[in-house]
């Protein structure tokens, strides 16, 4: 018998603290380190000088904006986010860097509102306030519910992929590491006796077929492998060499999809051996706007994306993708000239990777065509 096809919600970068935590019913010390700015309230007066103003405070649902009547409408079997936010009232601040992320605990119905099956850890904010942040983010998810994957209290627990079951012997895994080119630094890998992330040293075919020994230990036939790597500039929209040859590994390896992040606006998109990469989700909810700079890559527009995999193969046999535009630190539909331009980039940017970006029914969304 042939299974149902799974759909899965991706997306890149949540990033609940530092602003859009001072806008939560519980903003918890706005207090920070960074260069310029001591503030968190101040990133919240950048987007209001912007766009308008802001509610203090919003309810918790207000963030995420069209992005909740979007996923309700769609109904994913999995939603995956990466959080790329401590959840800690920790003022132990990492040194040697200028960003530190932190949602108050109290402020976790935030994330909740989005009903994610799978938080993704391994990126370069989620040990802002050091191991003890870790531990305080990782038993505030577990005590909401919600799955975590990508960081641990030890190398085995980050490493360990999460597992959602939909039923009738059908499972979604989904393992999540981060390289230091997305500025992870290496004292973050978790070790035996030390928290911290899921971490590989590279984009190598070597470190491929770790992961991929890994996988292969774990999937059962009908399972949808999901490899969620946080890599990467922040800026750019050149893929390397040495990551098209990861990410085709990890597929040769089993892996169905390639769910890639780090970079504040979308990379390119590629189909390979009929399975999805995504080099670069770009961000999808944080407080930038109002920060000047970078404006031609435009990282006010967020996409969701929803794939759509046979889980008999892993092939992709759809893949429908929404985008959405930061106003007033909410998320609204995008203008239809907004929605056409990130289509034409997407699908230059994506050319000859076996896939053409195309607009969607009446130009409000995208979707995937084979060449």
């Amino acid at each position: 018998m042939r299974e149902d096809p799974v759909t899965l919600s991706l997306c890149g970068d949540v990033m609940l603290g530092r602003g859009v935590d001072a806008i939560l019913p519980c903003p918890g010390d706005p207090g920070l380190r960074e260069p310029y700015i001591r503030d968190a309230r101040a990133y919240v007066a950048l987007a209001e000088a912007a766009s308008g103003q802001v509610p203090h405070p919003a309810d918790f649902a207000w963030p995420w904006g069209e992005a909740l009547r979007v996923l309700d409408e769609t109904a994913p079997d999995v939603r995956v986010v990466n959080l790329e936010t401590s959840i800690t009232q920790s003022d132990d601040f990492a040194p040697g860097k200028e960003v530190h992320y932190r949602l108050n605990p109290a402020n976790l119905p935030c994330l909740a509102a989005v009903r994610p099956d799978v938080c993704v850890l391994a990126n370069n904010h989620v040990l802002d306030f050091g191991e003890a942040g870790l531990e305080e983010t990782l038993d505030a998810l577990a005590g909401a519910g919600l799955r975590a994957v990508g960081a641990g209290r030890n190398a085995d627990e980050a490493d360990r992929p999460a597992v959602v079951d939909l039923g009738g012997g059908r499972r979604v895994l989904v393992f999540s590491f981060g390289m230091p080119s997305s500025g992870i630094p290496r004292r973050w890998a978790a070790t035996a006796d030390r928290p911290g992330v899921g971490f590989v040293p590279g984009p190598s075919y070597a470190c491929a077929a770790e992961v991929t020994d890994r996988i292969r230990q774990i999937k059962r036939p009908g399972d949808v492998v999901v490899v969620s790597v946080h890599w990467g500039p922040n800026w750019g929209y050149d893929v390397s060499r040495d990551e098209v040859v990861f990410a085709h590994a990890l597929i040769d390896g089993g892996v169905d999809i390639v769910h890639g992040h780090s970079s504040h606006h979308p990379r390119p998109v590629e189909l390979y051996r009929d399975k999805l990469v995504l080099y670069g989700c770009g961000d999808f909810i944080d407080d930038y706007e109002g920060i000047t700079g970078h404006e031609e890559f435009r990282d006010d527009l967020r996409l969701l994306w929803f794939v759509t995999v046979d889980p008999d193969s892993g092939r992709l046999t759809g893949a429908r993708i929404v985008p959405l535009q930061a106003h007033r630190m909410r998320l609204r539909p995008a203008a239809r000239q907004d929605c056409a331009w990130l289509c034409d980039l997407l699908d230059r940017m994506s050319d000859g990777a076996e896939v053409h970006v195309i607009p969607g029914p009446g130009g409000a969304s995208m979707a995937l065509e084979r060449v």
